[in-house]
């Protein structure tokens, strides 16, 4: 009997990996083959290669879907309103962070530990424990229940233009003023330091070359709205050693730490283009790829679309690191983890899982770097070691990001975050206007959002 022991142990092994190699998403999705599944999602250069590879999917499962791209406005509005309406067009729609707050107190999300523990429909092989943390348990779970898989894992990044940081002349004269090395900013207050040193008045010399036009130091959002108080947030307030909320989810606006974080962000705007106030997340790439500006902090994936031959002539001139952090080496970044969730007025609830597993397969994955041709931001720890990343021209942003997002997570699930930020952003636009102090600004800031909510957070 003894003897016969270690051989059914064996033969156990033998059978769990045959179990695991059998699994195929054609035959999970047999009992679904036919349906046709409504999955909305963002328009960006990441989705629009997914977007491509969705008819492999459709192929081997022969479950239909139809893949819609809006743009960041539209997918926020008519997802949320598709889902809090009850009418259900959507099987399947990407949220950002800062709406689940709301779309899990009207419960309209369906939560899928069920799915992830069904062994029919579940690939063995996922291997969640390779999603990238914290952007996955912060965007994805709240109070013991998981709401989706991580999908995009949008982050913010450090840019400059590494021709005019790597001058001999420009680091001569840094090191002599600033007295340390000119380099990439790995903390804010070198950030601040380089914005104010780059910049120069037309016909002043740049690395050497006299100026056609104005140069600027650094370029940031400042549009009322958008993501612009998200970076101040998160990079600037939180390296202050501030925050928005405390832990009980109360505004702590005006806090001391805050007015630091508000005035270092208000101060890099004297280095900055006259035209910031109207400046998107667009915009900021834009004006980098124009070569008016020594530096940003920038959404990575729009880093990609710039940083392109034909698409900005300092394309492979750029330099890349992660969101600064404090003086006191305090790391907080700004990153969107944001994920498809499924809609629990969806009645095809398995088809979509289905889908969603996909997308986030490590086979999915690789065949979307390879089809972009290294262009794309990873949402696994595997995927760094591609050799589409590895080989890339963008292997330092790559490594930029990668340092990102180890200090970034999902904004707290908070119902009127929207409403905070829309009181917030135009109240520091203000005070980086100069029409109010940061004191002032502040303050009226808690007094706004106390009216708003007295705890904001779920």
């Amino acid at each position: 009997m003894r003897a016969r022991l270690p051989l059914l142990a064996v033969l156990l092994s033998i059978a769990m990996v045959t179990s695991a190699e059998a699994w195929s998403y054609k035959d999970a999705a047999k009992p679904y083959a036919g349906q046709s599944i409504t999955i909305l999602d963002e328009i960006t250069p990441l989705q629009e290669t997914m977007k491509t590879l969705v008819p492999e999917f459709v192929k081997e499962t022969g479950i239909q879907v139809d893949y819609q791209l809006l743009n960041h406005f539209e997918v926020i509005s008519k997802g949320q309103a598709d889902m809090l309406s009850g009418r259900g067009a959507y099987d399947g729609v990407m949220v950002h962070s800062p709406q689940l707050g709301l779309l899990l107190q009207a419960d309209v999300v369906r939560p899928i530990d069920d799915l992830l523990g069904n062994k029919t429909i579940s690939n063995p092989d996922l291997d969640l424990k390779d999603v990238i943390q914290p952007a996955w348990d912060s965007v994805a779970k709240f109070k013991g229940k998981t709401y989706g898989l991580l999908d995009w894992n949008y982050n913010v990044v450090y840019w400059a233009r590494g021709d005019v940081l790597n001058h001999p002349d420009e680091k001569a004269a840094f090191k002599k003023r600033y007295n340390y090395d000119l380099a990439p900013a790995k903390t804010l207050q070198q950030m601040r330091d380089i914005a104010e040193f780059f910049t120069r008045k037309k016909g002043e010399k740049l690395a050497g070359q006299p100026l056609e036009s104005d140069f600027y130091g650094v370029v940031l959002e400042g549009i009322k709205g958008g993501t612009t108080f998200w970076t101040l947030w998160n990079v600037f307030i939180k390296n202050s050693g501030g925050d928005v909320f405390d832990a009980e989810g109360r505004p702590t606006i005006d806090r001391p730490e805050n007015v630091a974080g508000l005035k270092l962000w208000a101060e890099m705007w004297k280095f900055a283009p006259p035209g910031q106030a109207e400046y998107s997340l667009i915009d900021v790439p834009t004006v980098m790829g124009n070569g008016i500006a020594a530096q940003t902090l920038a959404w990575s994936d729009f880093v990609l679309g710039i940083d392109q031959p034909g698409k900005s002539k300092y394309a492979g001139k750029f330099v890349y690191a992660g969101s600064p952090a404090g003086k006191s080496g305090t790391r907080s970044a700004e990153t969107e983890p944001s994920m498809i969730v499924i809609s629990k007025h969806s009645k095809k609830a398995e088809a979509t899982y289905l889908f969603l597993q996909w997308l986030v397969d490590k086979q999915t994955q690789k065949r979307f770097f390879e089809v972009s041709k290294g262009a794309g931001v990873p949402i696994r720890e595997s995927t760094w070691s591609l050799g589409e990343l590895k080989q890339s021209r963008f292997a330092a942003l790559y490594d930029a990001m990668r340092e990102t997002l180890k200090n970034g997570r999902a904004k707290p699930k908070a119902p009127k975050i929207f409403e905070v930020m829309d009181v917030m952003s135009g109240l520091v636009q203000e005070v980086a206007l100069g029409r109010k102090t940061a004191e002032q600004g502040l303050k009226e800031g808690q007094e706004k959002v106390l009216a708003i909510c007295k705890k904001c957070t779920l």
